[in-house]
């Protein structure tokens, strides 16, 4: 089978592709980027005969489609801004596909489409969304019903060390991003900043106060969950508290609007300038600890007792004393590697249904944590009996 790995010359995507190298059984990898000398320097660093390079512009649609047409499996880790063009176009191509980034709304139009052509494409498999969609079913088909899910993540990374994470730092504290909880049948929208909650993350990543972000979670969980009785989904998020201390700063002050200001008769935006300053300065560009650390706990019931499932995990220290895992890597590969993991299980034949599906309704979680344990991400769980049912 052949896989195309959109984005792939990226810090998270190539982690994507480093993984199908070592270890999986694709015939063909190849990477389709827009950055030509990246893309290069990445294929002549991995120098395996399965794996090419090929510059693209998913916004060149009829292209992208009829490259699309020559593999099995589109796997998508390019920027959040061309994830819908990237679903139009693997739709159209009649292939399957998974997707870093989650879809909040105008994606999931192209179900349809991929129903009637039989194939599957799985949004949102990175460690949130993905990881943490896993770690919620593993609770869910432990009990007979579910009353809450509460999923959180640190997510342990500078502030802007690309672009696009400058641009996703911005839009999850945004005041006119669309940020939703599931509460009592309905979605509530909240302000940035909204429902601080103390989570308790894994050594080393420490105890931190989170808030509710635009995530996906919230849509595909109350959802699958909903015939257990689901009553609340809430997503939170942090970054290291540096980062946390100036985004509530920036938004405080109206920054995050990103307000146009005159300067020598040329108008800016003040984000525009702001984010153009950390991309290019060790502020924006490092941090003390990296990684990613999760922890989703759901509330229920098994056998008349109320339950509670906490699920977190680990993964090697970022400070050099494990290979492969030194400072920024410690996140990029926790991100890129579920991608690979996802393409692989399509490849097997071990993602169910056809459509737009949810990652916590296309793989088994055991099997996913079994890969993720090859990884050395390690899967925690933990269970609380909490008392009969009143």
């Amino acid at each position: 089978m052949k896989v195309l790995c959109i984005g792939g010359a990226g810090k998270i995507g190539s982690e994507a592709v480093l993984d199908l190298v070592a270890t999986s059984d694709f015939k063909k990898i190849t990477i389709a980027d827009i950055n030509e000398e990246v893309g290069k320097q990445l294929i002549a660093k991995i120098n395996d005969p399965r794996v090419d390079f090929i510059k693209i512009d998913v916004n060149q649609e009829q292209e992208t489609i009829e490259l699309m047409k020559k593999y099995d499996i589109v796997a998508n880790s390019g920027a959040g801004s061309i994830s819908d063009v990237v679903i139009e176009c693997v739709a159209k191509a009649r292939v399957n596909g998974i997707n870093l980034s989650g879809m909040i709304d105008e994606g999931w139009k192209y179900n349809k489409d991929f129903e009637d052509n039989g194939n599957i494409m799985i949004p949102g498999f990175g460690m949130t969304p993905g990881i943490t969609n896993i770690m919620a079913k593993y609770a869910y088909d432990r009990l007979d019903t579910v009353d809450e899910a509460y999923i959180s993540h640190g997510s342990f990374r500078p502030v802007a060390y690309s672009p696009g994470i400058a641009n996703t730092t911005k839009w999850e504290y945004d005041p006119d991003t669309r940020r939703l909880v599931f509460e009592d049948g309905e979605f509530v929208q909240v302000l940035p900043f909204a429902r601080p909650r103390t989570i308790e993350l894994p050594d080393p990543y420490g105890t931190h106060p989170q808030y509710i972000i635009p995530h996906p979670e919230t849509l595909t969980l109350s959802k699958s969950m909903a015939d257990k009785g689901i009553r609340l989904v809430e997503v939170r998020g942090t970054w290291p508290p540096k980062n946390m201390h100036l985004i509530k700063t920036l938004y405080d002050w109206g920054i995050l609007r990103n307000p146009e200001v005159e300067i020598n008769g040329t108008k800016v935006g003040v984000w525009d300038v702001l984010a153009t300053y950390l991309l290019q300065s060790d502020e924006g560009t490092k941090t003390e600890l990296y990684g990613y650390a999760l922890h989703v706990e759901i509330t229920g019931t098994k056998d008349g007792q109320n339950v509670r499932y906490i699920l977190t995990n680990t993964h090697p220290a970022s400070d050099g004393s494990v290979k492969e895992w030194e400072g920024l890597r410690s996140y990029t590969k926790c991100v890129g590697i579920p991608l690979s993991i996802g393409a692989q299980l399509i490849a097997k034949g071990k993602a169910k249904g056809v459509g737009i599906v949810a990652p916590e309704l296309a793989f088994d979680p055991v099997e996913v944590f079994k890969e993720l344990q090859k990884r050395d991400i390690m899967v925690q769980k933990k269970v609380f009996m909490e008392g009969a049912v009143n």
